[in-house]
């Protein structure tokens, strides 16, 4: 076992905090770092004047791999996402959200094991959009007048859904052979094909294609409506979801909440030769420095990066460990508390009684 050199970014907001415990639990593995720390989001808009430098990208193409606390986008003005930018400069097409049942957690559900595969860089995230009022945004008003025979509002904005066959192959392609190397049973793909035909649709009849390459894998699709209904009533009986990407985004939350929600929700962006791992939420400005949020989305995040890494073991140790905090209920954060009023461990407590476990 050598050393990983890693890309860290701590991002912002309680970024640095879950990081730091993180990184922390991280090494108490056994498993040596190299940390690469750069930064993204405001800190960099103001030092380098972009919120996403080339340094972080040429970082992350270097070392292969690199774990991520979140990071505040600015909504309806400012910057673009750095998250899509992340996925979307370097590849990384496959978006996965593993949503598990841990016991303690606070839920009614039990046995949920659902592991969500978004696809990352197509669909409404592209950010192919038109400002309403803009010459463009009219121009493409002129052309849908033209061609689609529609009247669209003169005061309308637009973002355009664009989902490619090439796109739709590899997600599909990916989430069967995830099933398969995971020994999963079942993939369902979820769209809205019945409205959407050219782009729901293309991804349905790929999904339908790529799937008889699989005859040991049972297929299903599922609209993205009917499944949100299906997974608050019966989620057990959901395996490996396929979405494009406005609906994984959408569903992996929802599935956050089937498991206590989104201080358990790991994830991972894959690409064809490297990977970035970060929790599910996002960078909750208002708790900023005051020690309180769960680190455990990103800790499991680590997890995620150690079995990438091969680190088999040490990623099924620093999981259990995770898992038996959780199920004593009593260094856990306010979130994981059945009542919100009890007293409750802050997030470098919480990294404490991990690294206990794990070294038992």
């Amino acid at each position: 076992m050598g050393t990983y050199k890693v890309t860290l970014l701590p991002g912002d907001g309680i970024g640095p905090e879950i990081s730091e415990a993180t990184c922390r639990v991280l090494e108490a593995t056994g498993v040596k770092f190299d940390w690469t720390i750069e930064i993204i989001g405001k800190e960099a808009q103001d030092k380098f004047g972009t919120p996403l430098p080339d340094k972080v990208l040429d970082s992350i193409r270097k070392n292969k791999v690199a774990i991520k606390g979140p990071v505040t986008t600015p909504i309806g003005t400012g910057f673009r996402s750095v998250n899509v930018a992340l996925r979307k400069r370097l590849d990384l097409y496959a978006c996965l959200r593993p949503c598990k049942t841990y016991r303690g957690a606070p839920t009614p559900f039990s046995n949920v094991d659902i592991h969500i595969i978004r696809e990352n860089t197509e669909d409404l995230y592209a950010g192919i959009e038109f400002a309403r009022g803009t010459k463009e945004a009219e121009d493409l008003r002129q052309f849908i007048k033209t061609n689609a025979k529609m009247d669209v509002r003169e005061d309308s904005g637009y973002s355009i859904k664009a989902i490619s066959e090439t796109g739709s192959r590899r997600i599909v392609q990916y989430a069967f052979e995830y099933a398969r190397t995971n020994k999963r049973k079942k993939v369902s793909a979820i769209h809205k094909a019945n409205i959407l035909k050219f782009s729901d649709g293309l991804f349905l009849s790929v999904a339908r294609e790529v799937a008889k390459n699989y005859p040991d894998i049972e297929f299903e699709d599922v609209l993205a409506d009917a499944i949100c209904m299906h997974l608050v009533k019966t989620p057990q009986k959901f395996d490996v979801l396929v979405l494009p990407n406005l609906y994984g985004d959408i569903v992996s939350d929802l599935c956050a909440g089937l498991v206590g929600g989104l201080g358990l929700a790991p994830g991972a962006n894959i690409g064809t030769d490297m990977a970035l791992f970060e929790p599910s939420h996002g960078s909750a400005p208002k708790y900023t420095g005051q020690n309180k949020v769960n680190p455990m989305a990103m800790m499991l995040s680590g997890v995620m990066m150690l079995r990438y890494l091969k680190e088999i073991e040490a990623a099924d140790r620093m999981e259990k460990a995770i898992a038996d905090v959780i199920a004593e209920g009593k260094d856990v954060t306010y979130d994981l508390k059945p009542d919100r009023n009890q007293p409750a461990a802050g997030t470098s407590q919480v990294a404490d009684a991990v690294i206990k476990k794990l070294k038992k």
